[in-house]
């Protein structure tokens, strides 16, 4: 294990250490060199990568499909992130225009189009999302709608489509893919999509001087859309630079909505609980992987990491503080301290009778929670209990009583914290203490609040 015997917090496990550590270090590696590192290099227009060093005025843009980004767009957030470290300046878009059309990119039918309405709130929302991710850093936010809805049809086709090839797009995999024999085929709209994102960089390039667009791999052949628009109009040379998509080592599936598996940053979309969960059960083969590419933690600290990982890999060192700084990152530092006391719990690292009352509120959004009733016959009117039993049925750990009570007679039940602490109980008791946590078997528990 790594010596961290002179180390001020001497009683703290490494993940404690390193996200106590500040962690903006752009010192020792130039940008292109940290880009490469983190594995945030796919293709570029750029000559050498070293010409990514030159701060720029640069911009990404999400188009509002859905009310939150997801996990594949967070690793772009970081990549960027990077770049505004590194000097460049900042121009985040939210694709209110190109939204209500649909990138139709690795699609083999047509999109079902949005509402306005739900475009306005879908819109807020991303924007949102970028002042949580990049708070404390200076970016510009704009929405393309803005230019595109006073733009007069005829206008943009003899001063724009006019300069555009349509053999370029005709080129495109995912084109070819839908206009083939028994595809579904393609509306004008759809096919028009790289013809409004080129147009979006000839704009921002006129209007704030953006020379560089930044993008996942699979919108090459759009962004290169603008690069032509921008050379053909202005004579000027604009430069991509895309980062591969991230793919889960174990399935091979890319992180991200349209693989049916998405991780929301949306807490009502996926719970802060379940967002630790992802990262804290990502396999060995990836961690590091995610380490660098979604957090900002130095070379320095990530190779300690990989060292005790090594040394210990079944104490998943590396998962639980992934899990904890892309937490934080998203949720904040006081979700992320909650979601981790819950987890710990749940998984036996941590002690119930400790948790604070919004540790709890966690808690029983992820759990079974059964409220205690009144009961009546004592002295204390407001006295509320329930019986083990009962509460392990209306939990859904057990189908009847019967079943319950045979459960705890067999000592498969055990009081975790609450009325008791690490009690197995023996026989159906009443449970009388408010918030109570109660097991059944390995994986069953249930929140008495």
């Amino acid at each position: 294990m790594h010596d961290y015997s002179t180390s001020p917090w001497p009683n703290l496990s490494l993940r404690a250490i390193l996200s106590s550590i500040v962690t903006t270090d752009t010192t020792s590696m130039t940008l292109a060199e940290e880009l490469q590192w983190r594995g945030f290099v796919n293709q570029t227009t750029f000559t050498t990568l070293d010409d990514v060093n030159q701060p720029r005025t640069f911009y990404w843009g999400v188009d509002p499909s859905a009310k939150s980004m997801h996990i594949g767009q967070l690793a772009m957030a970081m990549m960027i992130r990077h770049f505004i470290a590194h000097g460049h300046t900042a121009i985040l878009l939210v694709g209110g225009a190109t939204g209500m059309i649909g990138d139709p990119g690795g699609k083999t039918s047509e999109r079902d189009l949005k509402t306005i309405e739900e475009i306005t709130t879908n819109k807020d929302a991303i924007a949102d999302q970028y002042k949580q991710l990049f708070t404390g850093l200076s970016f510009r936010v704009v929405d393309n709608y803005d230019w595109f809805k006073d733009i007069n049809y005829l206008d943009f086709l003899r001063d724009i489509g006019k300069h555009f090839s349509m053999t370029q797009l005709l080129d495109r995999d995912f084109v070819k893919s839908r206009i083939g024999e028994g595809s579904s085929g393609i509306s004008y709209a759809e096919f028009s999509y790289g013809l409004i994102q080129g147009y979006d960089y000839l704009h921002l390039y006129r209007t704030h001087g953006a020379s560089l667009q930044l993008a996942g791999s699979d919108q090459w052949g759009n962004s290169l859309s603008g690069v032509s628009m921008i050379k053909k109009l202005e004579s000027s040379d604009t430069h991509v630079w895309t980062a591969p998509l991230i793919v889960d080592k174990t399935t091979g599936r890319k992180f991200g909505k349209s693989e049916g598996n998405a991780i929301w940053l949306d807490p009502t979309m996926t719970s802060p609980y379940q967002f630790y969960q992802f990262w804290l059960n990502v396999d060995d083969a990836g961690v590091i992987d995610y380490l660098k590419i979604y957090t900002l933690l130095t070379r320095d600290q990530i190779e300690a990491v990989i060292e005790d990982q090594t040394s210990a890999p079944a104490e998943r060192e590396a998962q639980r503080l992934l899990a904890y700084e892309v937490t934080k990152l998203v949720h904040g530092e006081a979700l992320a301290d909650r979601v981790r006391s819950v987890s710990d719990l749940l998984f036996g690292r941590g002690d119930f009778d400790r948790l604070t009352s919004e540790d709890i509120d966690v808690l029983s959004t992820e759990i079974p929670t059964v409220q205690l009733v009144p009961t009546s016959g004592l002295q204390d009117d407001n006295a509320k209990t329930e019986m083990i039993s009962t509460i392990l049925v209306k939990a859904g750990l057990c189908k009847s009583r019967g079943e319950a009570r045979d459960a705890v007679t067999s000592g498969g039940v055990t009081i975790v914290g609450g009325q008791a602490k690490n009690l197995r109980v023996d026989s159906d008791v009443a449970i009388a203490v408010a918030p109570t946590l109660i097991k059944k078997g390995k994986n069953g528990f249930t929140l008495v609040r």
